[in-house]
């Protein structure tokens, strides 16, 4: 029966999610559990594009990137794939009615990635929509069950959240992105002679995503509140911790939260959320 097939394919969409992040799995984790599976399927089938372009150095990335492009359009027409993730996400795409719109969005961002170097504003804009602003309005789809009207008035919030969350990691990453790919995702900055300004600069802007972020999280439904506050207040904690990394520090390592301060933070937030201490 195919259900077997359906119930590996979630799996696997689960052990890449567990695999690549810990701080993900932990808010999928205290989601409630009905929402478990849809949300671990949008994961596997994101990380397995970012994947694409960001680590399968000495392959044709470019023809990989198109096969998984045309693999993905038939996966949803087809309603079935033979590649696992893309057989657990196109479930979760026709289940909760995730638009093409949304998918076709971040797939282009995943192919600037293979051309684009340099970003000015209006291709940063772009790219921080497909890569991150779409991915939060999948995961919205679940978190509303269906319900269009808490959908639309949510999504500028999810939205929000999602570049917060990609703009930390550009911050993070920049060594990697950097000296390792030859990007340079922030506009107009240099970053041979980054400054403490600049630094400012891109760090009020995502002060301000996370502001407008936390309004919406309030509004959730609790099903998906406590999760998702978790994951903002994970990488909350870790862009105060960029924030206070000198400038020159931040271009020659990668600031991260230990796992062990992880569960700390965890305990910390899960705390906050039963108290209703936002």
């Amino acid at each position: 029966m195919k259900t077997i097939y359906d119930d590996v394919s979630a799996l696997t969409s689960k052990a890449t999610t567990r695999a690549y992040s810990t701080s993900f799995s932990l808010g999928i984790y205290f989601l409630d559990s009905k929402i478990h599976k849809p949300i671990y399927n949008i994961y596997g089938f994101v990380r397995l594009a970012d994947e694409i372009v960001d680590s399968f150095h000495g392959y044709d990335k470019a023809y990989l990137m198109q096969k998984f492009r045309e693999d993905t359009v038939e996966a949803l027409k087809l309603k079935i794939s033979l590649n696992p993730i893309l057989n657990s996400f196109q479930e979760t795409v026709h289940t909760y009615n995730i638009e093409w719109e949304l998918i076709d969005t971040f797939l282009k961002s995943m192919e600037m990635d293979l051309m684009q170097k340099e970003y000015t504003a209006d291709s940063y804009n772009q790219y921080i929509l497909g890569s991150a602003e779409v991915v939060g309005l999948m995961c919205l789809r679940v978190f509303t069950q269906k319900n269009n009207i808490q959908y639309q008035e949510l999504k500028p919030y999810a939205m929000k959240l999602g570049a917060a969350f990609q703009k930390v990691n550009f911050l993070r990453d920049l060594k990697a992105d950097y000296q390792v790919l030859g990007r340079t995702y922030f506009p107009g900055v240099n970053f041979n002679t980054f400054s403490f300004q600049e630094k400012e600069k891109i760090q009020n802007e995502i002060e301000a995503d996370f502001d407008a972020a936390l309004i919406g999280i309030k509004k959730l439904p609790l099903e998906a509140r406590r999760g998702v506050y978790l994951a903002y207040f994970y990488y909350k904690k870790l862009f105060l911790r960029i924030k206070e990394t000198p400038a020159e520090k931040i271009m020659n390592s990668r600031i991260r939260i230990p796992d062990l301060n992880k569960i700390g933070l965890m305990f910390n937030s899960l705390i906050r959320h039963q108290f209703n201490i936002f």
